[in-house]
């Protein structure tokens, strides 16, 4: 007798929890005597699981949205400018700063990624617990039921009445049958509540690093915006020579049929091509290869010229964007040929930086490729970017491996080279060429500390 009740203050004590968490909403009542389990059933298409269905896509907009409404503050912003004035506007330190604001932006990009794929998993765990709840409605009932009758009715206490033994025995009797398993089925939805509170704890800690990153990373753009505007200051051309250049850039690149015509229609008729071709010549002579792999090639933010031939910097050279390769060199693509480059899935808004020290031969937009920035980079190779909803690099410009050179969309471009990848976030196409023939880009880039890690 005494091991039932002791049972009973158990379940009691659950039943407290359960009570005390339960957050599934107006549907779930607590149940009398007269519940009927079958009123409570929840099938594939009930209400309940639709609207959890909702709630998955609404907490997928409103993830997607939470980082698009951030804005510096004028104060903040304010701050940022004093800060930039006070700079030195030396060639050495702008472009310091310019490429460390560009790592600290690509770092913040990808944080805000794993933020994001966090949010997503934890959402996708919440609402399997919430749903396995639901879908045990009857079994909470049930318990509810049972334990609220005990509570309306319970055993006699024979330390104060006696005479009624037979009644104890009988619920004691009762109790020993029916409390394992009362005890297990409460067990279990105490424990599932447990979860459900602990994963809304964990979603609320995640959503305050997605806004503090996202302020950060805001902040940060606005301070590259000024500096890069700092550096356009020191620019020597003159804007009605610049323009003419594009203009006759833009007319060979309507007339070129292909890529490799391009860049040699390019730098044989527009002189600020011509003289980066002659530039990168010249860097290769000087060069050479003899530096050894110990030898930080970007370690000078002052160089006018690649400190290494462009063969040596193979394991060297930092990816233009923070993403997921969805389609790599040398595989099939939707029109029985084979891809000429990486197609990268970033991030909308995300700044895109030059992967190699050259010389800009053309920027601007070029057939389905839309916007286009091809870089000599010295020994017959050129590097060329497509897909970027803006390009900050000017024709004739030196512009370091690290340097920002663009800003990509909100959405996809719509290309040949992107076609049929299933995804809707802005790609970045980059492609190697030598000698007018696209290489793997895949050997020149630097492996990560987590590739690192991983072997």
């Amino acid at each position: 007798m005494l091991f039932a009740l002791k049972e009973l203050g158990r379940a009691k004590l659950f039943l407290g929890g359960i009570v005390m968490c339960a957050a599934l909403g107006p549907s779930t009542a607590v149940a009398t005597e007269q519940t009927d389990p079958e009123t409570v059933e929840v099938k594939a298409n009930s209400p309940e699981i639709e609207a959890a269905i909702a709630k998955r896509d609404l907490r997928e907009k409103e993830l997607a949205a939470l980082t698009s409404d951030i804005t510096v503050s004028a104060d903040r912003q304010a701050a940022i400018a004093r800060e930039i004035q006070t700079l030195d506007r030396d060639r050495d330190t702008l472009n310091a700063k310019i490429i460390n604001t560009a790592d600290t932006i690509r770092g913040l990009e990808t944080e805000l990624t794993d933020t994001e794929r966090r949010l997503r998993s934890l959402g996708e765990n919440e609402d399997a617990v919430r749903l396995s709840l639901i879908a045990r409605r009857d079994v909470l009932a049930e318990v509810l039921a049972a334990l609220q009758r005990i509570g309306r009715r319970p055993p006699p206490a024979l330390a104060v009445r006696p005479s009624d033994a037979l009644s104890a025995v009988r619920s004691a009797i009762l109790l020993n049958a029916v409390m394992p398993e009362l005890r297990v089925e409460t067990e279990a939805l105490a424990a599932d509540l447990e979860e459900l509170q602990r994963l809304k704890a964990v979603i609320a800690k995640e959503e305050r690093r997605l806004r503090g990153d996202a302020m950060r990373l805001a902040e940060e753009k606005s301070r590259l915006e000024l500096l890069l505007s700092a550096k356009r200051l020191e620019h020597t051309k003159t804007v009605r020579v610049l323009a003419d250049e594009k203009r006759r850039a833009e007319e060979l690149a309507a007339r070129a049929g292909s890529l490799k015509e391009l860049i040699a229609d390019l730098e044989a008729e527009i002189d600020s091509a011509r003289e980066a071709a002659e530039k990168s010549r010249q860097a290769a002579l000087k060069t050479g290869r003899t530096r050894s792999r110990e030898f930080d090639p970007f370690s000078d933010p002052g160089r006018l010229a690649p400190a290494i031939a462009f063969q040596d910097a193979l394991g060297r050279l930092p990816q233009p964007v923070s993403g997921t390769v969805l389609k790599d060199f040398g595989q099939e693509d939707e029109f029985g040929g084979v891809t000429e480059g990486q197609s990268i899935a970033t991030r909308p808004g995300s700044n895109v930086t030059s992967p190699a020290d050259g010389w800009v031969v053309y920027s601007g937009p070029f057939r389905s490729y839309g916007q286009l920035l091809i870089l000599n980079t010295g020994d017959g190779y050129h590097v060329l970017l497509a897909g970027m909803d803006r390009i900050d690099a000017e024709l004739g410009q030196f512009v370091l491996a690290g340097e920002p050179v663009g800003v990509m969309g909100a959405t996809q471009w719509a290309s040949a080279s992107t076609f049929g990848l299933g995804s809707t976030q802005p790609i970045l196409y980059v492609e190697f060429r030598k000698d007018g023939r696209a290489v793997d880009p895949t050997p020149w880039w630097a492996r990560t500390e987590e590739e690192k890690a991983r072997g």
